[in-house]
């Protein structure tokens, strides 16, 4: 199977389900189809052709869902592009895959025409091409490429992965479940952007076993509430912030929720006070932690819903899924490193955009019993006058004292040490930075503790759900001057 024929099975079985809500538009695996369809042909007649690659831009919306069908469907690959990018960041990552052609919205057409500096295919030319048209036959290679993302990083312009229709397949038919006409299927929702791996990802194991999905254009914790309630959603997967902001919201009470099922989060750290509340404030729901990169293809390890239930290991994110090969390596000599060690991880698995042994950048350790615990991000170590260290081990160390609702720490640029500790925090209102200190002090070495603290209502997050480093620096050095 391609990512082209991903609705096959629906359109076959259930053309008049629900595939596609968002806001108050419909579409049915039958009208979805037709527009996967119009698309294909409306970039056909612009020139793509099997080997390109197209941007796209229009958020989660039924023409982007509809182009990435679209456009595999002419051998060629899409790639989502985050809608608030300035047409100068936009460019630079047209130019990295190639991207000649596009696709977007109404909102975003001038935007994305600036960046491309060629062709841009309109809703309203999709729109305007009539019936069912034929394509002409293209020859699709397994390990071509199907699908191209972002990964977000945490410095400069986000990387291109390039994921192949046979990794997208083999993801789809570890996930998938069958389709059963006379059944009415669980709601899907999805709170991520499409751009997103866990939109995208989740998007496609949606529709590729026929069930519906919700698209909440953009995360807003009143609307997520508003949503599961009127549309009945069974699961969805949400990061961190959300979630604290979902259970902080004033009609968290009162909304009926009960329709919910499977909750699945990851992208970032989580407090597990936080998740000790949301598993008490939300007993029928099974939560899961799920940790992975765009590079594999979503998770390869997660925390299963009976850790949760049982409060185990709440600081980890689990254990690596069957099939999946993972070591911890020690990141200069790339040596095998023992139980409670931390190093990188290197992954090996189906999943994973390469079949070789793929490093993750992620510092971790593993414990006696096979949970991975998340220590860092490698780029992200800290090298304060010769002295290496990572930065969630300190903001581990602020997480416990009693106030701190979230912590960020980076590395900031020093002329004298070369980088000095800061750390960005989201409290109560009532901490001060010499009790900040004092609490380091006694968790920490002294070249550890914070030496800028700076309070904020929020920190960083950009919208993969992530904290860039470089973001947390910058704010420091707003603040800090």
């Amino acid at each position: 199977m391609y990512v082209g024929q991903t609705i096959d099975r629906a359109v076959e079985w259930v053309p008049d389900r629900m595939a596609l809500a968002v806001g108050d538009e419909r579409l049915t695996y039958a009208a979805l189809d037709a527009l996967a369809q119009r698309c294909a042909v409306a970039l056909h007649a612009a020139g793509v052709g099997s080997g390109d690659h197209v941007a796209v831009v229009d958020g989660g919306s039924p023409l982007a869902v509809a182009a990435i069908l679209g456009v595999a469907r002419l051998g060629a690959a899409s790639a989502q592009m985050n809608p608030d990018l300035k047409p100068g960041e936009m460019a630079a990552l047209c130019q990295m895959i190639g991207a000649r052609v596009g696709v977007a919205g109404r909102h975003h057409q001038a935007t994305l025409a600036a960046a491309l500096g060629g062709t841009v295919v309109r809703e309203e030319d999709i729109a305007g091409v009539p019936g069912h048209h034929a394509l002409p036959d293209v020859s699709i290679e397994d390990d071509s490429t199907g699908l191209i993302l972002f990964s977000s990083g945490s410095t400069g312009l986000p990387k291109p992965v390039y994921i192949s229709h046979r990794t997208v397949s083999d993801r789809l038919a570890y996930y998938g479940t069958a389709i059963d006409p006379a059944v009415d299927p669980p709601i899907d929702m999805m709170s991520v952007p499409l751009f997103h791996i866990g939109g995208t990802l989740g998007l496609l194991i949606t529709l590729h076993s026929g069930r519906s999905m919700v698209i909440l254009p953009r995360f807003d914790a009143g609307a997520w509430l508003r949503t599961v309630e009127e549309c009945r959603v069974s699961q969805t997967f949400v990061v961190p912030t959300m979630l604290r902001r979902i259970l902080d919201h004033p009609e968290f009470a009162s909304r009926d929720i009960g329709s919910l099922r499977s909750l699945s989060y990851g992208a970032a750290p989580a407090l597990p006070d936080l998740i000790r509340r949301a598993v008490a404030a939300l007993p029928e729901v099974d939560f899961s932690n799920v940790f992975g990169q765009t590079e594999t293809l979503g998770a390869y390890a997660a925390l299963s819903p009976e850790d949760h239930r049982a409060g185990r290991k709440l600081d980890s994110v689990g254990r690596p899924f069957p099939g999946v090969e993972l070591r911890v390596v020690d990141v200069e000599t790339q040596e095998d490193l023992g139980v409670g060690q931390i190093g990188e991880a290197v992954v090996r698995a189906a999943q994973n955009i390469t079949q070789d042994w793929m490093p993750t950048g992620d510092l971790v350790a593993i414990d006696e019993e096979g949970y991975l615990f998340v220590k860092g991000r490698v780029k992200d170590t800290i090298n304060r006058g010769g002295e290496k260290f990572g930065p969630v081990e300190i903001e581990a160390a602020i997480r416990t004292l009693r106030g701190v609702a979230e912590v960020a720490v980076a590395g900031v640029p020093d002329e004298d040490l070369g980088e000095r500790v800061g750390a960005l925090i989201v409290g109560d209102g009532g901490l001060e930075v010499d009790t900040v200190k004092a609490h380091c002090q006694q968790a920490l070495a002294r070249f550890k503790v914070p030496e800028i603290i700076v309070f904020v209502d929020e920190l960083p997050y950009n919208r993969y759900g992530k904290i860039p480093r470089a973001a947390v620096v910058e704010v420091i050095r707003s603040h800090a001057g």
